[in-house]
């Protein structure tokens, strides 16, 4: 009973170091507190995983993204150009259209439904509080939904 103890108090101890080792600090995830400025700000950068191919069968499109060195809130204008850490929002175009729709949901997700049979394209950009594009954060995507199977309704 005693070496039974011994062991499973070991394995523990054992566990627990292991689990600290490859914890990670809410700054490494979450980045950096937005009650502090940063001095010199590195560049923001757009990431966007390619769409789920299943959901496009259905005539979706659902594409995870995230960003680096810039916070996605709803504040819009002049004024949040000035505030450290950076603030901003994504543009989202579908197939070229002449409008866009802001999204500032932060919600890690585009999510566009009822897409028709054929081909299209969504473009995202990153933006600052202002909509002014930062330059080279875009990411497009071009798809094509199947004929075999009508949109989806959402």
């Amino acid at each position: 009973m005693n070496m039974l103890i011994k062991t499973f108090t070991a394995a523990t101890a054992a566990t627990l170091l292991a689990t600290g080792a490859f914890a990670q600090s809410a700054r490494e995830i979450r980045g950096p507190s937005p009650y502090i400025a940063i001095e010199n700000e590195p560049p923001p950068k757009l990431i966007v995983d390619p769409p789920v191919a299943e959901a496009i069968e259905q005539g979706i499109y659902w594409a995870q993204y995230r960003v680096e060195n810039l916070r996605i809130v709803q504040v819009f204008g002049k004024g949040g150009l000035n505030v450290s850490p950076r603030i901003g929002h994504l543009h989202v175009i579908v197939d070229d259209l002449p409008w866009w729709w802001a999204d500032a949901s932060d919600n890690n997700t585009v999510d566009i439904a009822n897409f028709p049979p054929g081909p299209h394209k969504v473009r995202i950009v990153l933006v600052d509080a202002n909509h002014n594009a930062i330059p080279g954060q875009e990411v497009t995507h071009t798809f094509t939904v199947p004929d075999t199977v009508t949109a989806h309704k959402h």
